[in-house]
């Protein structure tokens, strides 16, 4: 019997089976979430057999499996992170695959280089899962596609009404300003953001704005070639352990990840002013808490508004929460009559820290957590 046609983003969506005679599509497990009718998983835990991978953070993407599929844009940042001699299989946004009789697709996440949101259809029934995305789009990535579905698996990340974005434009305004206050003021300016990803973003974000010259950690050059080989267009940056002992650091920028604070690494650049790009920055009181000088609320996801737009442009008729503030997005999901569930999950946050707990959130007293390893995991 031959496949209905596939359904486009923005097309009309049918109804999906009656609930009644409805299998879950996807259904969570202690190796990740698990598609048994095409016996594949999306973002796996740990290794497993065939793995459908939305993007290379290493809470998404673990070394060990036997088979693995994402984006041709994501291939070699994913293979990067999983080492030489991955069995990584790699298609094209919106070109379809069977696995197991399923229909798959990999659609624009916008959240880094080659992230991709899942989308998988079966007997009827569409799914799709998120990972981790944002809608305002950046030079750094493919933007945001929206796809229909039924049943929509989304993070939840800032899932909360207090975290809302400015427009990136004024937040790499803000870096660029800072950068030359500290070059007039003889010091470098060290800016911590997480290795693959963001400290991209923020490079290319102040591509034409230089006050001088940029060097990076080992962790952050190594990335800046694959998205450059990715085409994505950067300013020119240094290696700055290739540098000589006792130059002068002042006036320039050195992109390093968080787990670099603090560290004997840094003392080599003073004096200098530090600051984060972090979306947890948003909350008053992080900049405090881990002793810089400046906060820069930067993050590659979905704040609140936009989280509830996109769950409102799926036309979705269910939502499964994950990967943050799940129960203040499922509370408000079923008071405006939709069907909602928060789905465990072994991470929680984003690379960008441990999220603050709810009522600190919405006091706006405290911000998330530890800053994290050297490659945002």
């Amino acid at each position: 019997m031959p496949h209905p046609p596939r359904l486009r983003p923005g097309d009309p969506l049918p109804p999906g089976p009656p609930r009644a005679g409805r299998d879950l599509l996807l259904e969570t497990t202690d190796r990740g979430l698990y598609c048994a009718a095409g016996d594949f998983y999306i973002d796996p835990w740990m290794p497993v057999d065939r793995a459908v991978i939305t993007h290379a953070h290493g809470d998404h993407a673990h070394a060990g499996s036997a088979r693995y599929l994402c984006s041709r844009e994501g291939e070699r940042v994913l293979a990067t992170r999983l080492g030489p001699g991955a069995p990584i299989e790699s298609v094209e946004y919106g070109k379809e695959v069977s696995i197991g009789g399923v229909r798959v697709s990999l659609h624009p996440a916008g959240h880094i280089l080659g992230s991709a949101q899942v989308r998988v259809e079966h007997r009827g029934e569409v799914w799709v899962v998120s990972g981790d995305y944002k809608t305002e789009p950046d030079p750094t990535c493919t933007p945001f596609e929206v796809v229909r579905c039924h049943t929509f698996v989304t993070e939840s990340t800032f899932g909360l009404p207090i975290y809302r974005w400015s427009p990136q434009r004024e937040v790499f305004a803000d870096i660029a300003a800072w950068w030359r206050a500290n070059r007039d003021a003889g010091r470098a300016s060290i800016l911590f953001a997480y290795a693959l990803g963001k400290a991209q973003r923020v490079l290319a974000g102040v591509l034409g704005a230089e006050s001088g010259e940029i060097f990076t950690h080992g962790a952050v050059e190594r990335l800046n070639r694959d998205y450059r080989r990715g085409g994505v267009e950067l300013p020119p940056t240094g290696y700055a352990g290739s540098e000589p002992r006792g130059r002068d650091w002042a006036g320039t920028l050195i992109v390093a990840p968080p787990s670099a604070a603090g560290s004997p690494w840094l003392r080599k650049f003073a004096p200098f002013s530090t600051a984060f790009a972090s979306g947890w920055m948003r909350i008053r009181g992080a900049r405090r808490r881990r002793s810089l000088d400046r906060g820069f609320p930067l993050s590659d996801h979905v704040d609140w508004p936009s989280l509830l737009a996109t769950i409102d442009a799926t036309g979705a008729e269910r939502v499964l929460v994950t990967h943050g503030y799940r129960e203040p997005v499922v509370r408000w999901l079923l008071e405006r009559g939709l069907e909602a569930h928060a789905v465990a999950s072994r991470w929680e946050g984003e690379p960008e820290g441990e999220p603050a707990g709810e009522e600190e959130a919405h006091e706006g007293t405290s911000a998330g957590g530890a800053l994290d390893a050297e490659e945002g995991e």
